[in-house]
């Protein structure tokens, strides 16, 4: 190795190191702050009751339990709906299009940019179809719309998946007389479901914490929804009309949603590395 490939070697070192350090504290002051602001507003009673009286005026009164409700009602029945469709076309892709190499990859192509659409989009096509079939903000229109923008992400992480199955296992189902349907479903399924469950759980995690996509289909209540056809909160959205308050209190209960969204989604993070395959 030259001297100069040396050094160029320990400047990207040096550069990946501080980078990678910048990152850390990023993170760090970012759970820094909401704690501190958020962690005296945060009890039993602002994540076991719903909102009343003037709560969005003083922080008084009540809590959160419609968002929490609502997050879980919409990420849940989102990331559900998703599986049904996620799961079919990844083992679609490997199973049925692995002899068509081109459209494989544009399969893939495409789903990529679909991934890389910005949730907003997501929301406002949401909004649009609304408004065409004549229906108002509701959980079921929210839990569509993250479904929509969920299930690009579940797909690409089951195929990735799916892609690590050897293809001796394929080609052992097909000698014994297996269909490609039944070597899908007994075969692939069963031998990648830790990583499937994944990809649910990542999946789960941008459902409940993305607000953008349900800004406009969702809506927003202070009761927690019975039905499909009523507008339910979300944590995501909570925090952001009340971080627009003047109210300190008001947004210090901001930070107290911060944490509880923060807890979830690092519970999922967990659960989603522990159910990693291991290579």
């Amino acid at each position: 190795m030259t001297l100069r490939r040396k050094w160029e070697e320990k400047f990207f070192h040096g550069l990946s190191a501080i980078v990678t350090l910048l990152i850390v504290l990023v993170l760090v002051h970012l759970v820094w702050t909401i704690i501190a602001k958020g962690a005296s507003s945060l009890s039993w009673k602002v994540v076991s009751e719903p909102p009343n009286g003037s709560f969005y005026f003083t922080g008084e009164g009540g809590g959160f339990l419609n968002a929490i409700a609502g997050s879980f009602y919409l990420a849940v029945s989102a990331v559900i709906l998703s599986f049904l469709v996620s799961l079919p076309v990844a083992l679609f892709l490997n199973i049925y299009l692995i002899k068509v190499p081109r459209l494989l990859t544009a399969c893939r192509f495409f789903l990529d940019v679909l991934w890389g659409i910005p949730s907003i989009v997501y929301g406002a096509f949401g909004f649009l179809i609304l408004m065409y079939l004549g229906y108002r903000n509701s959980l079921g229109a929210g839990i569509i719309t993250v479904a929509t923008l969920i299930s690009p992400i579940m797909i690409r992480s089951m195929d990735e998946v799916l892609k690590t199955i050897p293809i001796g296992l394929q080609e052992a189902s097909y000698a014994l007389g297996s269909t490609k349907t039944e070597t899908a479903f007994k075969i692939f399924f069963k031998q990648a479901f830790p990583g499937l469950a994944t990809a649910v759980l990542l999946a789960f995690g941008r459902g409940i914490g993305d607000a953008a996509s349900v800004l406009f289909t969702a809506g927003f209540t202070d009761l927690v929804p019975h039905s499909l056809g009523d507008p339910t909160a979300t944590l995501p959205l909570f925090i952001f009309y009340q971080l627009s308050s003047p109210s300190e209190s008001v947004q210090n209960l901001a930070y107290a949603a911060s944490i509880v969204l923060t807890l979830i989604i690092l519970v999922v993070s967990i659960t989603a590395r522990l159910l990693k395959p291991k290579r």
